[in-house]
Order: C-alpha cells, then structure tokens, then sequence
C-alpha cells in the first residue's frame, strides 16, 4: 500500500473526535445545568394545581392555597421573592406564580423566567 498519497489526510478523524467530544461535553454541561430547574418547575406546576383542587373542593379561602405554595417553595427550588398571587373567581380558584432564577454558565447567566397560572377544576368546586 502506498500511503504517500494520503499523507494530507493524516489526523482527519482525531479533529472530528476531539470535535464531537467538546459538542457532546456542552450539550452534556448545558443539560446538567438546566434539566434540574425545569424538572423542579414541571413539580412544582403540578404542586399548584394540585392546591388550587384541593382547596376548591375543601371550600378552603384562597390564601390557603398561597400559604401552601409558600411552604413547599424551598423543596421545590422556588426563591423566597416569589410572586403568588391567588384569586377566587366564578367559585374557582386561581393561583399565579413568577419568580426568576439565574443559571449559570461560564461566561452567560440565563435567567429561566417561571410564569405559570392554574385553576381549579369546576367539577370540584363547592357550590
């Protein structure tokens, strides 16, 4: 075999690796960094909701429903200048939260904006 014709090609395919190595190793930081506080925020959407049927089907008053959040905020990464703002209306309780929280990378700090609104489900509401 000759190789004298290829010799141009030498070390071609340990740049791609080294490249592929670096995206994956980003995407993976970037997944480590961010997948956390969006999981803690699916729970915490699903804590609110939760909430707002509890206390429609219990008749309990809607600040009920923020003393609650207000207590499993911690558990659920959610920081202390949290907005909560619940609201009866229509025998319905609504409840809406929005906090922002800086993720941290080298270099950029994102901040994941939480925005989310619920409301009580009208089977359960008491009449």
């Amino acid at each position: 075999m000759n190789t004298n014709g290829r010799s141009s090609e030498r070390g071609g395919a340990r740049l791609k690796f080294i490249i592929v190595i670096t995206i994956i190793g980003v995407v993976a930081y970037i997944g480590y960094m961010f997948l956390p506080v969006l999981y803690q925020a699916y729970l915490f959407k699903d804590l609110m909701q939760h909430n707002v049927d509890v206390a429609s089907s219990q008749g309990y008053p809607a600040t009920w429903v923020k003393d609650q959040l207000q207590k499993s905020a911690p558990e659920f990464g959610v920081p202390a200048d949290a907005v909560i703002n619940p609201v009866q209306r229509d025998n319905r309780i609504e409840v809406s939260v929005q906090y922002v929280i800086p993720i941290e990378f080298p270099g950029y700090t994102y901040q994941y904006n939480f925005d989310h609104t619920v409301k009580s489900t009208a089977f359960l509401t008491i009449k």
